[in-house]
């Protein structure tokens, strides 16, 4: 087991992740521990397709969406209520910048909210914010909070122990290029590739097909950007002549849209918060662009298919942005993949026929 924190890719509810953001949001620094629902995506040896309608004319086109491992995605977007756990873990001195004063200040932010207490800083969310996506980040946060969760969750400063080693190999780098930082072989937990987001997102989770559905919602028409409960099956918190919610939150909680999820039962792949992926996207003398996937709640239709491929600054973070992260699973549930995936696709032609 990776550690008390690490969550199996089967038998959580809804209520339990949402009990565990609320937890995390209120949890010290010594006893707050992160739980990161994971979904498993099989289907090894998948062939891709072509993507990449990059905003005015970068992201040039690619095969996406082929994976010749089997891995774990999360289930939701990284959430205000784990960032929260993150910081008050290693940010007690905030070396590498890793909260952003924007979380609290801006009318968009995630409120996250830090505080000086005189012998270092404690970072505190609301409940109410604590399960909507963390904003704000830059993708280095992003690779740090992945080296977190890699090296167990540890409490301390941000050094090769805690942020600065793991999946990335960091040693303090905030940078605006950084294309030779890769994952590193021997990765636990990771900053979802282009590849696995794609695939987890769109693949019709049919076998070892090049079978893509337009939509992360399983479907190849346009979805609704309406929140009703129960929804309709394709939703998404995307903007249509107006936000999905407006003020304060503009983020939906993670998993809101219940009859949306994708072919491999992530959520929110389309719309709440563009998600970073490690794909260095354009790039120049001394800088680059690492990808963006999914869309956000500020952004039309469009940036929801399959087809569209951004980007972002490394240093960047804004209040349309966040992540979700891919793990290595566990070697019990190897053997599970298969008849998971074969339950699940029989689940899916049952009911999007």
């Amino acid at each position: 087991m990776k550690g008390a924190a690490m969550i199996r890719a089967k038998g959580v509810t809804r209520a339990a992740v949402v009990a565990a953001a609320v937890f995390v949001a209120l949890a010290s620094a010594a006893s707050a521990a992160v739980t990161i629902e994971t979904v498993p995506v099989g289907n090894t040896g998948n062939t891709g397709e072509w993507s990449g309608e990059g905003y005015g004319g970068y992201g040039p086109d690619r095969i996406c969406g082929a994976v010749d491992y089997q891995f774990n995605i999360g289930k939701y977007e990284v959430t205000a209520g784990q960032y929260t756990a993150f910081l008050n873990a290693v940010a007690v001195t905030d070396t590498y910048g890793l909260y952003n004063t924007n979380m609290w200040s801006s009318d968009y932010g995630c409120k996250i909210e830090q505080t000086d207490t005189g012998s270092g800083y404690s970072y505190s969310v609301a409940s109410d914010w604590a399960n909507r996506p963390v904003n704000y980040v830059s993708f280095w946060d992003a690779c740090r909070f992945a080296n977190w969760l890699h090296n167990g969750q540890p409490t301390g400063i941000q050094d090769a122990t805690t942020t600065e080693d793991g999946a990335y190999t960091l040693n303090g780098y905030n940078g605006q290029d950084g294309q030779t930082i890769q994952r590193n072989t021997g990765w636990q937990w990771a900053v979802s590739s282009e590849d696995e987001w794609y695939k987890a997102a769109y693949h019709k989770n049919d076998g070892d097909t090049g079978n893509y559905f337009d939509y992360p919602t399983a479907n190849d028409s346009v979805p609704s950007n309406d929140l009703v409960t129960p929804d309709g099956g394709n939703n998404a918190n995307f903007w249509d002549s107006g936000y999905t919610i407006g003020s304060p939150y503009y983020r939906t909680p993670v998993g809101e849209f219940e009859l949306s999820e994708s072919p491999y039962n992530t959520f929110d792949q389309g719309g709440n918060v563009w998600e970073w992926n490690e794909a260095v996207v354009h790039e120049g003398e001394g800088w680059s662009y690492r990808g963006l996937r999914g869309g956000s709640f500020s952004y039309d239709d469009d940036s929801l298919r399959a087809a569209r491929r951004d980007n972002g600054y490394p240093p960047g973070g804004d209040d349309y942005v966040g992540f979700r992260v891919s793990e290595v699973p566990e070697p019990a549930t190897m053997s599970l993949l298969a008849l998971g995936g074969l339950g699940m696709l029989a689940r899916r032609r049952s009911v999007r026929r």
